[in-house]
């Protein structure tokens, strides 16, 4: 069976699978790394796939509807998210003009939250694959193959929701998650087939660079995060160490242009004893050449920081939140002040680099908490920061709470973002409205970049370490503008 995958378009540079998706100010743009897992996946299983992802590519409505017919699929997905959704929708729509016998699904965050409100948006969309898709997608290619569009045979396939020839919908049992990862196809393998990797691009990462995970599904509880809370689950189900060597290996021989790599394991740290055995298993393949990062938690010990360094670990990516301990108690973080302080202490003493996030309007916050996280971003001083408010997407614990206090101010999605697509929130409690949470994030970024300590330290790194000097050149021009052209002050 002929289908598309496709990474819709929307807005110029549009990160959909961001964990908050939306156009940054640092010129990061995500790969569609669920859709290019999903197509291999797909491939492996006799299909003939087109991964098209419209955003990295540029491609308009109709660029990408052309782009879609001339392949001429029976099945198309589509991924979407919060912000996009109804942009999301269209698209089907108007691909569903195209080819009117064509199905149309689709798959991300958004969707396995509300399944059956999105299906209820518009009678044209035919299904959505919830939760971890990668399977529901290969069953139903191979069902639609056998039996064509016949509602008794939907209705046995699980992860699936639908529409049914009378108008309803119906939403089937939840799929089970993937045991065996390893039997999905490398990533990078897909992208070699598919995309430019040239637009891809992190602002805390060297360029260009590959991303890929080792596992799926995060074991801690954060209340705010989306895609263990919709998407995978909160049990870590991992890759084996020797396909993950195997994948580094794969790099190096098909991307040469490539300067790092990304791990985007929710938590590569959660399993530190596997941490330490993968970072041996690199060094002992000699598969370490190219520097690589992930998201961990600020809890690593400072041995097992060092193994990982010595492994090619350049960068941690670490959600520290807030400077406040209620707070992180709050939102169920499972840290404490010390251990962050402790955690930066090590990581630089072990020369990795940290990316530290910071997300303001949290269960609790205060304009005088707002002013102690500001504090402690320039106390920790990570290599980069971002500031986020608090975006609360369906299916999260978060969205539940606040929606229950009658803090979320719209039910219109496309809110979520900013008319030009930037971080936005929609989440006020009665002491700070969205508006001053979104200024104080303005402010804070300019506080914390525009340092005359940090600006310096940045000249020195780039002289000192000349592979850093691209990332910092690049994700500073964009940065940069936005840093002198926001009034930086709080409502």
């Amino acid at each position: 069976m002929k289908i598309v995958t496709l990474n819709p378009p929307f807005l110029p540079k549009y990160s959909r699978e961001s964990r908050s998706p939306a156009v940054t100010k640092s010129g990061t743009l995500y790969y569609p790394m669920w859709l290019a897992y999903a197509t291999g996946y797909l491939e492996k299983n006799g299909h003939e796939v087109l991964l098209i992802d419209a955003p990295a590519a540029g491609l308009s409505l109709d660029e990408t509807v052309e782009k879609v017919k001339s392949f001429g699929p029976s099945v198309v997905v589509l991924d979407t998210s919060t912000p996009s959704i109804y942009s999301d929708i269209e698209t089907g729509c108007a691909l569903k003009d195209a080819i009117p016998s064509l199905f149309v699904v689709l798959v991300g965050v958004h969707v396995s939250a509300l399944p059956e409100e999105t299906l209820a948006i518009n009678s044209r969309i035919d299904a959505v694959a919830f939760g971890e898709y990668d399977a529901t997608l290969v069953d139903l290619a191979r069902r639609l193959s056998e039996s064509g569009v016949n509602d008794e045979i939907l209705r046995e396939i699980s992860g699936l929701a639908f529409r049914s020839k009378s108008g309803e919908i119906v939403k089937n049992e939840p799929r089970p998650y993937i045991e065996d990862l390893d039997s999905i196809p490398f990533v990078t393998s897909v992208y070699k087939k598919f995309l430019d990797i040239t637009p891809y691009f992190y602002g805390h990462s060297r360029h260009p660079l590959a991303v890929i995970v080792t596992g799926r599904g995060c074991p801690f509880q954060c209340t705010y995060c989306v895609i263990p809370q919709t998407l995978q689950g909160h049990r870590y189900r991992k890759r084996s160490i020797d396909s993950i060597v195997e994948e580094f290996k794969y790099i190096a021989a098909n991307f040469p242009e490539v300067r790092e790599i990304m791990i985007e394991d929710d938590t590569l740290t959660a399993d530190k004893k596997r941490c330490r055995e993968f970072s041996e298993a690199l060094i002992k393949a000699g598969a370490c050449k190219i520097p690589w990062s992930a998201n961990s938690r600020a809890d690593v010990d400072y041995e097992t920081m060092v193994l990982m360094k010595k492994a090619g670990c350049r960068l941690f990516c670490v959600g520290f939140e807030s400077g406040d301990q209620k707070i992180l108690d709050n939102i169920k973080k499972s840290l404490t002040i010390e251990q962050i302080r402790t955690f930066m202490k090590n990581a630089k003493r072990a020369g990795i680099l940290v990316h530290g996030c910071f997300m303001v309007g949290n269960r609790g916050e205060t304009a005088e908490t707002l002013g102690k996280t500001l504090r402690f971003a320039k106390e920790l001083n990570p290599d980069t920061a971002q500031f986020f408010p608090i975006m609360a997407y369906p299916g999260t614990s978060d969205f539940k709470y606040f929606k229950e206090k009658g803090w979320i101010v719209t039910d219109n999605f496309r809110k979520w973002l900013t008319d030009d697509g930037l971080h936005s929130s929609v989440v006020s409690n009665p002491e700070l409205s969205y508006e001053t949470l979104v200024a104080f994030c303005d402010r804070a970024r300019r506080e914390f970049y525009l340092r005359p300590g940090y600006i310096m330290s940045k000249m020195t790194q780039m002289i000192t370490h000349p592979g850093e000097a691209k990332r910092i050149l690049k994700a500073g021009r964009t940065l940069f503008k936005y840093l002198l052209n926001s009034p930086g002050q709080t409502k």
